[in-house]
């Protein structure tokens, strides 16, 4: 993985995700995303590029540039959004696990201590 040139905005990437959820391919959709930006360095806030990544897994190019370019999903990612703030999300990627919530890229042992303390909340919460 190369990082970036620059970070983009994602409001247009996270609408033409939308797009391939609305189509069923929003796995094939987000694995081709992320191996353009990450490997290739694409600009993933050019309509251009998520069609050509869009019709790379089998989704209509044309609609999908048409559907992110006319803000169809917008209003859409842009409650998705506010809901998270609600929740207390301020970063990608966010991990919640029961009422327990961590944000950023963390060691394996992170996870293992934030799990033990979920499935100690569980047994309190039981007993």
């Amino acid at each position: 993985m190369r990082p970036p040139r620059y970070t983009h905005n994602s409001l247009k990437s996270l609408q033409a995700t939308e797009y391939a959820q609305e189509q069923g391919k929003f796995m094939e959709y987000h694995h081709a995303a992320y191996e353009a930006y990450w490997d290739q360095r694409a600009d993933l806030g050019d309509t251009s590029v998520l069609a050509d990544i869009g019709a790379s897994v089998g989704l209509d190019g044309d609609e999908l540039k048409e559907r992110v370019e006319s803000g169809h999903y917008a209003q859409k990612v842009v409650d998705q959004y506010q809901e998270a703030l609600g929740y207390g999300i301020r970063g990608i990627p966010t991990f919640v696990f029961d009422n327990l919530l961590f944000t950023g890229a963390q060691p394996y042992e992170v996870f293992q201590r934030v799990m033990d303390k979920a499935l100690e909340n569980r047994e309190t919460a039981q007993a």
